[in-house]
């Protein structure tokens, strides 16, 4: 408690107590289940493999109302302006006054611009061909691997994520965090219900994710730093003043 008898600020500590090194192996060991995943891809001229077949087949036979509708509307959230305004309010939740807020929201969006550049410029290199377009529904462009809407969305939830857990007390944002995962892989999800991406493509999206979210945790201090240049307490710990 404060001398005043008010209740501690929540704690919001840099990197959430997650030391940068583990951060480091985390970002290693997604980039490079993902780096297995695209070299064994590439290495069959992007055939798909036989489970991937099996989910499209299964997907093309079970495009009944109102899935199809709901699907179309679910994948059209994870990609434009939606997950760019999740990273705004990311920013703008992570920080607690003014200045604060435009930093960390230019932050978080620079962030997810940047992840976007690595992902675009590795679909360009791996270029590999979508599913036949007679099975598509809606309109696709670009190469297939990774998943642009499931990379974006993982990402956008990851920083939203970031964002609410810096915003309320230790334990609160866990129900906030569940529906963000569960919105992310909806839509990774509905790239292959709606036959434009295989189910690699969809959890090649997912790992890069996780690799450039670990990596981006890392600027936490820089995008949001302690005020007045104290250190801030780790996640779920309270500071007893004496």
């Amino acid at each position: 408690m404060t001398p005043s008898g008010a209740p501690p600020e929540p704690a919001t500590g840099p990197r959430f107590g997650v030391p940068p090194r583990h951060l480091l192996v985390l970002a290693a060991v997604f980039a490079a289940l993902f780096a297995a995943l695209a070299v064994t891809t590439a290495a069959r001229h992007g055939a798909p493999f036989a489970p991937e077949r099996g989910a499209l087949h299964w997907a093309l036979a079970h495009r009944g109302e109102p899935l199809r509708s709901l699907a179309s509307a679910l994948t059209a959230t994870g990609t434009g302006v939606v997950p760019y305004l999740m990273a705004l309010l990311a920013g703008l939740l992570a920080a607690r006054d003014a200045r604060g807020r435009l930093r960390a929201a230019a932050g978080t969006v620079l962030v997810l611009a940047a992840c976007q550049a690595v992902r675009y410029g590795l679909m360009e290199l791996l270029a590999r061909p979508r599913p036949p377009a007679a099975g598509w529904i809606g309109v696709a462009t670009g190469y297939s691997f990774p998943s642009g809407h499931s990379t974006t969305s993982a990402l956008a939830a990851g920083l939203l994520a970031w964002g609410v857990l810096r915003r309320v007390r230790p334990g609160t944002g866990r129900p906030w965090c569940a529906l963000l995962a569960l919105w992310a892989v909806g839509v990774g999800l509905t790239r292959v219900y709606l036959g434009v991406h295989w189910a690699g493509d969809v959890l090649a999206g997912w790992l890069l994710a996780a690799a450039l979210l670990a990596l981006a945790l890392l600027l936490d201090p820089l995008v949001v730093p302690p005020p007045d240049g104290r250190r801030e307490s780790p996640p779920g710990s309270l500071s007893m003043n004496r």
